[in-house]
């Protein structure tokens, strides 16, 4: 049996020092960081507490720390059987008192812990809401001493959040069945309408709420446009995941066959990835956690079953094959990465029909009508972020209501911040199409329409005012400009079983586009239309050619022969900085330095991906590199 490695003092209300002397006995930790001390002084004294706390921001601790020393067994209330474990046992490993009651703990262990509880030999008792709605169990709760109740991820509690449980939404009625023992809420995600929300749900209107700032300067945000299909986009994961070779990290994908996939792939690339998904057995799904925590390099590929509340210190990277459906989602997940306060790399892979995925989710989920447009606004919002030319962190920070929030300094944004074009007459153009062809069609259709090169069109088409409208621009830029429209919400995208239509979005957005109240702001000016190509796309675009730069495409030998050495020195920096050698510049703008020779630091710099920050970092010594081949 556990015992725990502190006596419990007899007084009603410990001290805050005494709290920092058991957090220092238990934990090894000198002090409270950020809000911690004065959260824990609150449940001390026996008040109720909502506070929202930064992933890695020691949410648990603000519970189990007075859950040691006030008199009774503290009650934690935790969504998920894998988190309830990691928490349970590493309480034990520690030498407190914790035990968990779930579905997978055999009957006569449930009958032990019962006994210990009763007997006053527990500090912390983890269940999960769906037991709390066992009127068995409520009653031998009701017999228990309990020192406070907390219930974590509590953003689960709100149907305006991206997790919503309906179990969690009886939890209210605690307040009932325990007067005047506190309680206490905790999450890492929550905007002012779900805090709110679990305000209201868990009677905790009295509460004192504490909101600490969302930053997490150690994470590197960065977010990359989906370039081909499925397989294309699974060749971009091994890419960058072998670029982190020997590295801890998370691999989110929208499925369960992609999970499976996708592993399948990374092994073959020689990393030690693991799949982890709700169709997997109970028992399989822990050994496989269990080997990612224990695993130097462990790779989990993962469905968003996988990850809430998992404490693993050292991941250093959290890539998305497929995104999430909300800003929240997002920030929990991301937040799996740099738990220890070092570097990481959290890089997303996005496309239209991802959003349109997420959309078409929600239409299937049971929920009143004003949570859905709600739900589907917070889609939007996370791909308006993506797609957009704004420091990623401080778009995460405002949503989240720290509307002083500067830019991070180390997005990819920040980094190398994208030029903006007036795409305000080009989204007229596409709009009123989509209109005239009575959402009819999909966005290649639209696209030929736009351009006038509709194989065989009837006359009903070539007599409208927008047929060939767009003629002037590039098949690709007008894709460009669709996906920005579907990203902003002026546009919509149908699934319509596997053949997309597209038709208008927000009614009284497009309106404003139209009376040009609403300037369309894009982050590349469209293609022009090459008359010299078979499908009118420009020749050769930067963007395009050095993302398939690699052994298929031969470049004439100057060049090769300039790339090489840039890449030889790009290799050097990133050994001695202790980075993946594309932070510091991407192949693509090694290429582009290589194909044009820029002679001085202003020529430099116009080059896409050399941003002011790395042309004063790095600028003299690329020159320097060129000016030694003669």
């Amino acid at each position: 049996m556990t015992v725990s490695v502190l006596t419990r003092p007899d007084a009603a209300s410990p001290t805050l020092e005494e709290a920092r002397a058991t957090l220092a006995a238990v934990w090894g930790h000198a002090d409270f960081r950020g809000m911690q001390a004065g959260v824990v002084a609150e449940v001390l004294a026996g008040r109720d507490v909502l506070a929202v706390l930064p992933t890695g921001g020691g949410k648990s601790v603000c519970y189990q720390v007075p859950a040691i020393l006030r008199r009774g067994v503290g009650l934690v209330v935790s969504p998920l059987i894998a988190l309830m474990t990691d928490q349970a046992e590493a309480l034990v490993q520690q030498g407190v008192a914790a035990a968990r009651l779930d579905s997978n703990v055999p009957l006569e262990e449930r009958d032990a812990i019962w006994r210990r509880a009763r007997a006053g030999e527990l500090d912390l008792l983890y269940v999960s809401p769906e037991g709390l709605a066992n009127p068995g169990m409520v009653a031998r709760l009701v017999e228990l001493d309990l020192a406070l109740i907390a219930i974590d991820e509590a953003h689960c509690v709100s149907q305006w959040g991206h997790d919503f449980r309906p179990d969690y939404r009886n939890l209210g009625r605690l307040a009932e069945l325990f007067p005047g023992v506190p309680r206490i809420a905790v999450t890492a995600t929550a905007d002012p309408r779900t805090r709110d929300d679990i305000l209201a749900s868990l009677r905790l209107e009295g509460a004192r709420v504490f909101v600490d700032s969302f930053a997490r300067p150690n994470l590197k945000l960065a977010a990359e446009k989906k370039d081909g299909g499925r397989k294309t986009t699974d060749r971009r994961v091994v890419e960058l995941v072998s670029a982190r070779k020997g590295q801890s990290g998370v691999v989110y994908c929208g499925a369960r066959e992609a999970c499976e996939r996708l592993t399948a792939e990374l092994v073959e690339a020689g990393v030690k990835a693991i799949a982890y998904h709700a169709g997997m057995a109970g028992d399989d799904r822990d050994r496989r956690l269990k080997r990612f925590l224990s695993e130097d390099g462990a790779v989990m590929v993962a469905t968003i079953a996988f990850g809430m509340g998992v404490d693993k210190a050292d991941v250093r990277f959290v890539i998305h094959a497929d995104p999430p459906g909300s800003l929240e989602a997002y920030w929990q997940e991301v937040g799996r990465a740099g738990r220890d306060g070092e570097p990481a790399d959290c890089i997303t892979l996005y496309g239209p029909s991802d959003i349109a995925w997420c959309l078409k989710r929600l239409e299937g989920r049971p929920m009143p009508e004003e949570v859905r447009i709600v739900q589907a606004g917070k889609a939007r919002r996370l791909f308006a972020m993506l797609d957009g030319a704004a420091c990623r962190q401080m778009a995460v920070r405002r949503y989240f209501g720290e509307t002083t929030a500067e830019p991070c300094g180390v997005c990819d944004l920040c980094d190398d911040a994208p030029e903006l074009f007036d795409g305000t007459v080009a989204a007229q153009k596409a709009l009123a199409a989509v209109q005239r062809l009575g959402g009819r069609f999909g966005r290649g259709r639209v696209v030929e329409h736009l351009t006038g090169r509709t194989k065989e069109p009837q006359g009903w088409e070539t007599a409208l005012s927008t047929w060939g409208v767009g003629a002037d621009t590039a098949p690709r830029g007008w894709r460009e400009v669709i996906d920005h429209l579907l990203f902003d919400g002026l546009l919509v995208e149908d699934p319509n079983e596997g053949k997309p239509l597209l038709t208008l979005g927000d009614g009284e957005a497009v309106r404003e586009v139209y009376r040009g109240g609403r300037e369309v702001m894009i982050r590349r000016a469209p293609d022009a239309y090459d008359a010299s190509t078979r499908s009118g796309n420009p020749r050769s675009r930067s963007r395009g050619a050095v993302r398939s730069l690699g052994p298929a495409e031969v470049l004439l030998p100057e060049v090769q022969a300039r790339f090489d050495a840039l890449r030889a020195w790009r290799r050097d920096q990133a050994a001695t900085q202790r980075v993946p050698p594309y932070v510091i510049f991407q192949d693509r703008t090694l290429a582009e330095i290589a194909r044009v020779e820029p002679g001085d630091l202003e020529a430099l710099g116009r080059i896409s991906g050399v941003g002011q920050s790395k042309l004063s970092r790095y600028g003299a010594a690329v020159l320097g590199v060129l000016a030694g081949l003669g």
